[in-house]
């Protein structure tokens, strides 16, 4: 059984989160008004609509409130401006408090029953207090969040070390895992100030080209190998899988490279039984890198 299904993003470049639009007429860029578990809040269709299978115990998605009205709008806007204004209390409370904690954004839901403040830190924080505090000033629920270096980052937006804006806060709406071992696969250099991003982890662009790089890399003889060329048999020492060729060191003609369609691969342990090509075996486990 198929459902029709829009995607609805609360935040810029935020998290897609899935809806049925009911009876409503839905196009991509109308504002909506949807339930979270936050409560009543505006968002915009982002995808969609879309149809998706639904299986026997699938659960359904939540129906959309309404589309978002001129009062909508007004609302939200005045709920900027109101919250504006607590984060600025908030700045001055954790002051107060002494907390070792970075407020980056505060936002209200659209019903206004609910404030939700963002903030970075180094370790747990007992704001239990702050939040007594806050919620006695502002007469309001009051969420903090504390979030990590990526999710900071989005949030605050910046520049790469590329010189363009921030992946993560210009269209790169989910994180995915990057490690060291895709650094090395693409042959780049290990210095941190070279890998790390605005954010102080490993870039997320490290993992655009790393699948592609794992594939040529399949392709061609690994470091160590022994392979057959016309001028007889030598070892590889380098691979360089853009060009697509190979650094070999011969017992009497030295070190040279060569296209990696000269060589063909002595050691016949090299390669994989089940496809046949080179440095081929269960891929290792990623681990995302935690500061």
């Amino acid at each position: 059984m198929s459902r029709p299904v829009v995607g609805v993003s609360f935040h810029n470049v935020g998290k897609i989160h899935y809806y049925d639009p009911g009876s409503l007429h839905i196009s991509e860029g109308d504002p909506v008004v949807a339930e979270t578990f936050r409560g009543v809040e505006l968002g915009r269709v982002v995808q969609g609509p879309l149809s998706i299978s639904m299986g026997k115990d699938g659960g359904r998605p939540p129906v959309l409130l309404r589309k978002a009205s001129k009062g909508d709008l007004g609302t939200s806007y005045r709920n900027r401006l109101r919250a504006a204004e607590a984060f600025r209390i908030a700045e001055r409370k954790v002051k107060d408090h002494g907390l070792p904690m970075k407020l980056l954004d505060a936002e209200y839901t659209l019903d206004g029953n609910r404030i939700v403040i963002y903030f970075s830190a180094e370790g747990r924080v007992d704001f239990r207090q702050l939040v007594r505090d806050l919620a006695s000033s502002l007469r309001k629920r009051i969420e903090l969040h504390q979030v990590g270096a990526r999710d900071r980052a989005k949030l605050t937006g910046g520049t790469g070390p590329c010189g363009r804006e921030c992946c993560c806060s210009s269209w790169l709406r989910a994180f995915s895992p990057v490690s060291i071992k895709m650094t090395k696969e693409q042959g780049l250099s290990l210095n941190p100030a070279k890998i790390s991003g605005s954010c102080g982890r490993l870039m997320c662009c490290l993992r655009y080209e790393y699948e592609t790089y794992r594939k040529l890399r399949q392709e061609l003889p690994p470091v160590g190998s022994e392979v057959r060329l016309p001028e007889g048999k030598a070892r590889v020492i380098d691979v360089h899988l853009l060009r697509r060729t190979l650094t070999v060191e011969h017992p009497t003609l030295g070190i040279f490279e060569v296209p990696a369609g000269r060589s063909l691969v002595e050691d016949q342990a090299q390669l994989c039984q089940s496809c046949g090509v080179s440095a081929c075996g269960p891929e290792e486990e990623e681990e995302e890198e935690f500061s």
